[in-house]
């Protein structure tokens, strides 16, 4: 039996998220909060990029739900709140590199 097909607006809800994994650094974001918990210096750090583009990009993660912060002592502390998104990543990740280990000529082009 063939599924229904998606909706318009849970496509274009489903492209909005893949839009938002499309910026590198929140990726890397996704990808470092997976496993485990950072604050902005600890991530800038790791990302080689300034605290204030860190916080500008968790901003949109977490008004997207899929991360959540709290309070330690003075610090913000980013831990991944979603699931199926560190799922996605994982697997995103896992996939581009299997490619990268696969002999071209082997690769399937197919749009």
């Amino acid at each position: 039996m063939t599924p229904d097909p998606p909706s318009q607006d849970l496509l274009h809800d489903t492209a909005s998220a893949f839009g938002m994994l499309a910026a590198t650094v929140r990726l890397h974001i996704m990808w470092l909060l997976a496993e485990g918990e950072r604050d902005v210096g600890a991530l800038a750090e790791e990302l080689g990029q300034s605290v204030a583009t860190v916080s500008h990009h968790l901003g949109k993660l977490k008004a997207a739900g899929w991360v959540r912060v709290r309070r330690q002592g003075r610090h913000r502390v980013y831990l991944a709140d979603d699931d199926g998104v560190i799922d996605i990543v994982r697997r995103a990740v896992a996939h581009q590199q299997a490619l990268r280990h696969t002999p071209a000529g082997r690769r399937s082009r197919g749009a």
